[in-house]
């Protein structure tokens, strides 16, 4: 398997992230949340193509780390946790690159990131396409 994101023919994939995260931190009001920073990160950088990055207002998974999902066309969702806003701004870009490359986002195994294998709070099921 190909994990070049160039390869995509199908829909785009949206990389959301929770803007709202706090890590389970008290953050003052006058402070950008974790969540917020890493959005703010990841919009610095060039999305790798087929990639479009949205900010949600709450993945309600505030205890643990900023929280991200991936989506796209009759591909599998991913949510993942315990993401640092520092770290791994370029796991999440990578990753997704890898999930766009997959025509039902499964990416294989050994092809994660490592931080995916380890911190994946849940997989759904692509919607079923009743118009077939």
């Amino acid at each position: 398997m190909t994990t070049d994101a160039t390869a995509l023919t199908g829909p785009a994939t949206e990389l959301l992230i929770c803007v709202k995260c706090r890590r389970g931190q008290e953050i003052p009001e006058d402070e950008r949340r974790p969540g917020q920073r890493l959005y703010d990160t990841l919009a610095q950088n060039e999305m790798p193509p087929g990639i479009r990055l949205k900010p949600v207002e709450c993945l309600q998974n505030c205890d643990h780390g900023c929280t991200v999902a991936l989506r796209g066309g009759d591909r599998w969702t991913y949510i993942y946790g315990n993401i640092d806003e520092v770290s791994h701004p370029d796991v999440l870009i990578d990753g997704a690159a890898r999930y766009n490359a997959t025509q039902d986002g499964l990416i294989p195994w050994r092809e994660r990131p490592d931080h995916f294998k380890r911190n994946c709070i849940a997989r759904i099921p692509p919607l079923e396409n009743d118009h077939d």
